[in-house]
């Protein structure tokens, strides 16, 4: 028997009593039973509405985290609208040209100087309080019923320069992805599932729509206020980049007395003192772990699980607690299927494809993305070992074609130079095709002769490991480090490689100043 759609579950009535959100601030935290922010999102559907809200019309928001969101999207799901998430990270205001871009019928920003009188189609977050007050109770929303192929939300893609591209995601993917996620890890009553990544990523509002089916609570962050939350509310499961776990790491490392403290007594102290004494797991996704990072806070008793998906894919693969394989990111989920290329480029077909092509992206991109059928090409390099488990060795984009023919994957030398304490980010280029050049972000706030020589030790270590083909010549130390605000990591913390280049291209080309190998 199929099991019936999670979206449809959600709209056909409210949640089963006993569960409860919560929004973390730095300045307190609001909890309110799932069933009132079921009550509260039907009432704002019907402002809604009375605003001309229809099935299928676009609803945006661009906003931090927050109890708006949710019940902006909750009230989307039951007009039969579409939610469009704009990440706070990459839009600094609310640009009036935003509504009719992306065919917005109105657009929610935290941002008060954003709403002006002259465009009555930008709102503020305040109205949303307000809209829900005001709604008298009683009155009751026609039915909506989903069909696999409806629209719930626009998603807008990270990529690393220029606009977004945009694509739209259809109920049978989020269905067939919650459904599967259920079957491995089996969220329930027992469970706060912690939840600190931008709600613009619909990936992210899954575990509300978890919530909401399957019986469980949910705590809502922002980043900055995650580490905070995490010794307030104890969570059971943390959904985080592998970013912020490796700085979880070194705290727990320098609380446990240094890396060398590994899976001992006090190592599993100060890993519970940080995310709690109740965590069942931890998931990570969204770019590439590594194994160290892996290693680690599976030697402190907290188990972490990898995964794999884009924008474009969804979920495609995942590590859970039956299949679980270090270095690898699990096995592919059911209704979706990994096809390998000549070049061992990774192809996502799915039963329930999340779209057939993206709405908005330059010219020719679609087309080279989309297969007819709605196959995906990921540009990601991988391969299966013997028991159907994938590992992604890096991207067709990263392997360096030099000038002698031979082909180099700069990933795994990137992960080793990020081995040490000294370097928090490495992107490793070849500009002129005859050498490697790594551009490195610094752990600490200063660089002085101490970190410099951390930094050429690190060098000569990632060198000896690799072949006489794979060696890095020099290292350009960045002014600062990577961050989400000055351009160099993306939302989900992935270096923008394209930006870095742009920003370092002159130091790395000149090879004045730079890290040597001996």
């Amino acid at each position: 028997m199929t099991e019936p759609s999670v979206i449809n579950h959600i709209v056909a009535g409210p949640p089963a009593a006993g569960h409860r959100i919560s929004f973390f601030r730095l300045g307190g935290i609001e909890t309110l039973e799932l069933t009132d922010l079921y009550e509260r999102a039907g009432r704002l559907a019907l402002s809604l509405r009375d605003l001309g809200i229809a099935r299928g019309e676009r609803i945006g928001i661009l906003a931090a985290n927050c109890l708006e969101w949710m019940l902006l999207d909750l009230a989307a799901l039951r007009l039969g609208a579409v939610t469009v998430g704009f990440d706070p990270a990459k839009f600094a205001t609310a640009d009036p040209a935003l509504p009719d871009r992306y065919r917005l019928q109105l657009l929610f920003t935290d941002r008060p100087d954003d709403a002006r009188p002259d465009n009555p189609r930008v709102r503020t977050l305040g109205d949303v309080v307000r809209m829900a007050a005001e709604q008298a109770t009683g009155q009751v929303l026609p039915p909506v019923v989903y069909t696999p192929d409806d629209v719930t939300s626009l998603k807008l893609t990270s990529g690393s320069t220029g606009e977004p591209k945009s694509l739209t995601a259809r109920v049978g993917s989020i269905d067939s992805d919650l459904l599967a996620v259920q079957e491995m890890f089996a969220h329930g009553p027992d469970d706060n599932l912690f939840v600190f990544l931008p709600l613009s990523v619909l990936q992210q509002r899954y575990w509300m729509y978890s919530a909401l089916r399957f019986g469980h609570d949910i705590t809502i962050s922002t980043y900055e206020a995650a580490f905070p939350a995490l010794r307030q509310i104890r969570p059971t499961v943390v959904m985080g980049v592998p970013g912020f776990f490796e700085t979880a790491k070194k705290h727990i490392e320098a609380q446990a007395g240094g890396p060398a403290a590994g899976g001992d007594d006090e190592a599993r102290a100060a890993a519970r003192r940080l995310f709690g004494d109740r965590i069942r797991y931890l998931w990570t996704g969204s770019a590439p772990a590594s194994a160290g990072t892996l290693r680690f806070f599976n030697s402190v008793g907290l188990p972490i699980f990898e995964g794999y998906g884009l924008n474009e894919t969804c979920i495609v693969a995942k590590n859970h607690p039956g299949a679980h394989r270090v270095g690898s990111v699990g096995r592919v989920l059911p209704g979706k299927q990994v096809l390998l290329d000549a070049e061992g480029v990774i192809h996502v077909r799915s039963d329930h494809p999340v779209c057939r092509g993206y709405e908005q992206a330059p010219p020719g991109v679609s087309g080279y993305v989309f297969g007819a059928d709605g196959t995906v090409r990921t540009n990601d390099i991988g391969h299966f070992d013997e028991d159907g488990f994938l590992y992604i060795s890096g991207r067709a984009d990263d392997v360096i074609v030099q000038n002698n023919g031979r082909k180099i994957v700069v990933r795994p030398m990137e992960e080793h130079m990020r081995t040490s304490p000294a370097i928090e980010e490495c992107v490793v280029f070849c500009l002129k095709q005859t050498h490697l050049v790594a551009v490195v972000s610094p752990a600490g706030d200063t660089v002085g002769p101490e970190e410099e020589k951390a930094i050429a030790e690190q060098l000569a270590r990632t060198n000896a490991a690799f072949g006489a083909e794979e060696q890095i010549r020099e290292v350009v130390v960045a002014r600062g480090r990577f961050t989400v605000e000055n351009g160099l990591l993306t939302s989900q913390l992935k270096p923008r490689r394209g930006r870095i280049l742009e920003t370092y291209r002159s130091e790395v080309n000149d090879t004045q100043g730079s890290v040597h190998a001996a």
